[in-house]
């Protein structure tokens, strides 16, 4: 009877704060709370976006053609953790009003390409180049505008997409940072071509837009400008099927496909505390959710294997739809891997040895073993902590084994050297960072072999520099 008595109460106590609620708060609450929702689950998508408009509006480059930069990135490329240690080339298909788009990647003779096709939500259509559905011998890449019933023509790679927009995200690989090595690496590049299907008889000339120089930011905006990116993708792209429980969700926000977005002054205050409730929930799962590699040891997965299986199976599990480990994700990476592994794979880390968080102020170690298992090159670069995007005004942001000039140790061992300042005659195998800021690391693996995934060689944690 007490126990009843007790419950009874609770009910009547949690029935009167409900009570106490307005009409106007219980609205509030209800953009707040979808807006956390909306953030995580559009994450992918707003992040393309706002790929795209940096190209649309700090370019002179279009859907459908090529903007790529002509020298390795340096800081003023302001993307989410992107490679320094390649030539970077990107196209945004969309095939809306021309149809099927082929994105046409050349044999790996002179040269090769390691590429990633994806929709809109990122979702990886298929990898291109040595590691891709080519194998190197280059190929036809055809992506297709949803529900496409029209004849496939022979001798092209049909990549079915649920979206009419998408991009190619392909790295021209580099044999070293020399010049002669960078303008072989460019004009490799420039065998690449897009084109409508339609045009295939006689394509027109590639056009390619150099971004370097350029401040390209695609970082993550916390503030109400990411739901006009939301906004844009709902009104340019079709719903999914398997997102259709967002309709209404949206709509609450004021965004509904048809109509424009032009939130009220109570509505945009709810939305900002919405976001930055996103950000720090965000925040607190990249900083405590990443998956360790190896059994001990600080280096983790930068794509949780089980977001990997989802996408590769195209997000049709039944039983599987991780959209909270995809919007981690996609805040601080972008482009989706069919084949992660095979051309590529990354490892990352956001915390030394000691498990403490990695501070610009301090130096640090990375003793990088010798024989690494790769077939290409493996390289370490240094990321804003809280932008995820190379440090700013830095005059280089990565190490690699690309670097004539690297030191090696007498075993074959190298060691990487990253802070403030080269540690005295270093100065080849160091990495600058920012007094001010906290950063991040990530390793990569180009052509990676066995010995990596058997785990018979292992990466030995960053250790802090005792002074």
């Amino acid at each position: 009877m007490r126990r009843l008595f007790f419950a009874a109460m609770a009910l009547a106590a949690m029935s009167s704060a409900a009570a106490a609620l307005s009409p106007d708060e219980l609205a509030r609450r209800t953009i707040e709370r979808r807006a956390v929702e909306a953030v995580i689950w559009g994450m992918p998508a707003v992040n393309y976006d706002l790929m795209l408009q940096e190209m649309l509006t700090k370019t002179k480059g279009k859907v459908n053609e090529i903007v790529y930069w002509s020298r390795p990135l340096d800081w003023q490329n302001q993307t989410l953790t992107p490679n320094p240690d390649a030539i970077y080339l990107m196209t945004f298909t969309d095939t809306r009003d021309v149809g099927p788009v082929v994105i046409e990647v050349p044999p790996a003779e002179g040269g090769s390409i390691n590429g990633n096709i994806v929709d809109v939500w990122q979702m990886p259509l298929e990898d291109a180049g040595p590691s891709g559905a080519d194998q190197g011998e280059g190929g036809k890449y055809l992506v297709l505008p949803p529900g496409y019933v029209g004849t496939i023509p022979e001798g092209y790679i049909p990549l079915k997409s649920n979206t009419y927009g998408g991009y190619a995200l392909l790295r021209s690989n580099l044999a070293s940072h020399a010049d002669a090595d960078i303008e072989k690496s460019v004009a490799y590049a420039k065998r690449l071509k897009v084109y409508p299907l339609s045009q295939a008889a006689s394509p027109p000339e590639t056009v390619f837009t150099d971004a370097r120089d350029v401040l390209f930011d695609s970082t993550i905006r916390y503030d109400v400008s990411f739901f006009q990116s939301l906004d844009r993708i709902v009104q340019s792209e079709p719903w999914l099927a398997r997102d259709r429980a967002m309709i209404d969700q949206l709509r609450s926000l004021g965004i509904e496909k048809g109509k424009p977005f032009r939130p009220e002054a109570t509505t945009t205050e709810a939305l900002a505390v919405g976001i930055e409730e996103a950000r720090e929930w965000l925040e607190l799962k990249y900083d405590a959710g990443l998956k360790p590699f190896y059994d001990k040891g600080r280096w983790n997965f930068p794509a949780d294997p089980e977001l990997v299986k989802a996408a590769q199976a195209s997000y049709d599990e039944p039983d599987a739809y991780p959209v909270d480990i995809r919007g981690v994700t996609y805040s601080y990476a972008y482009v989706g891997i069919k084949r992660l592994g095979a051309g590529q794979f990354y490892l990352i880390a956001i915390k030394d040895k000691d498990g403490q968080a990695f501070e610009g102020s301090k130096t640090y170690r990375l003793t990088v073993p010798a024989n690494v298992p790769v077939e290409q090159y493996w390289s370490l670069t240094a990321y804003d902590r809280q932008t995820h995007a190379l440090i700013r005004n830095m005059p280089h942001a990565s190490r690699s084994s690309q670097v004539a000039e690297l030191q090696k140790n007498a075993d074959g061992s190298v060691d990487i050297y990253l802070g403030p300042k080269a540690p005295d005659g270093k100065e080849s195998n160091w990495i600058p960072t920012d007094s001010q800021r906290d950063f991040e690391l990530m390793f990569r693996l180009y052509a990676p072999t066995k010995a990596l995934f058997e785990k018979t060689w292992v990466l030995p944690d960053v250790e802090p520099v005792r002074e």
